[in-house]
């Protein structure tokens, strides 16, 4: 889904958009996020929105920290991040050295969400300008993840 405004993002008006995507979809869905989408899907898990039912997982890669040193200007509403336990099977993916997040602060919210946590050692903020491409190990965890999701009553798809 595409949120409005990159430049500028809003958490509220994100968590609106998510919401909104979520409630037009009838399958199951697995989430990927980024950076502050990550702090994103938190919030709206505890809001416990109405579709709360249909996410099955969520991959949350480089979550940053919008309290931290380095957050930059422009983002607002992310902050306080929710610490409650997402009710869904979640990965979190971090890196030692990412400028948006410090690895006890990527720790905790793996902790806090009940995520499994898969780190990557010196891979910045694991986008582009930090040398990502293609990234196969990233979806593989998607993969499982969505894999996870079907319903035990539904086939797996080829």
């Amino acid at each position: 889904m595409q949120q409005a405004d990159w430049d500028a993002p809003d958490c509220p008006s994100w968590v609106a958009r998510l919401a909104q995507a979520l409630a037009a979809v009838d399958a199951p869905v697995v989430l990927a996020a980024h950076s502050a989408a990550c702090a994103m899907v938190a919030h709206w898990a505890a809001g416990r929105g109405a579709e709360l039912g249909k996410v099955r997982g969520a991959l949350l890669v480089a979550p940053s920290d919008p309290g931290g040193p380095n957050y930059p200007n422009g983002p607002t509403g992310f902050d306080p991040v929710p610490r409650a336990p997402l009710p869904f099977r979640s990965i979190v993916v971090t890196s030692d050295d990412d400028v948006y997040v410090s690895l006890e602060r990527a720790r905790e919210y793996a902790a806090a969400w009940a995520a499994q946590m898969v780190l990557l050692p010196n891979a910045g903020h694991i986008n582009v300008a930090s040398g990502h491409g293609p990234w196969p190990d990233g979806f593989e965890l998607l993969s499982r993840l969505r894999a996870e999701a079907v319903p035990a009553s539904t086939p797996a798809p080829p």
